[in-house]
């Protein structure tokens, strides 16, 4: 039997809860960007991001009522269409405040070419590319 959403994102949308939404939002929108992703809804207490030719998936980033509602631990990862693309998320984090984890490289054991950063709470975020196939080792 087909899904009725056969077709359609895994993900429709994912929340994140920041303890400064505005330093929340200059790391998110620049490191998004590259990735062709960009603000698609804002209001005073959300910022929620997509592509510019659908509205899902998308993240919504949000001010977290208290410390204890703040998002952390998280591991979000980005599609990049291109290895180029995941060079400019991971120089986009590092200006915009966010802390390298890991720079932009191979993981054969992932077929991906991937980056790793910290955004402003601690949350782990990378952009990866997937590899047509597996690297020579």
């Amino acid at each position: 039997m087909s899904s009725p959403l056969h077709g359609w994102p895994f993900i429709h949308h994912l929340g994140v809860f920041a303890s400064d939404p505005a330093a929340s939002e200059t790391f998110y929108t620049a490191v998004l960007a590259p990735l062709g992703v960009t603000i698609g809804y804002r209001d005073a207490d959300v910022t929620e991001y997509w592509t510019p030719d659908h509205d899902t998936p998308s993240l919504s980033l949000e001010r977290a009522p208290d410390d204890s509602g703040v998002t952390r631990g998280l591991h979000l990862a980005f599609t990049a269409l291109t290895p180029d693309a995941v060079d400019a998320f991971h120089a986009a984090a590092l200006s915009a405040g966010g802390v390298s984890r890991h720079a932009p490289r191979t993981w054969d054991s992932y077929r991906a070419y991937c980056a790793f950063v910290t955004d402003p709470d601690g949350n782990n975020i990378e952009a990866v590319h997937k590899l047509r196939s597996a690297p020579d080792l």
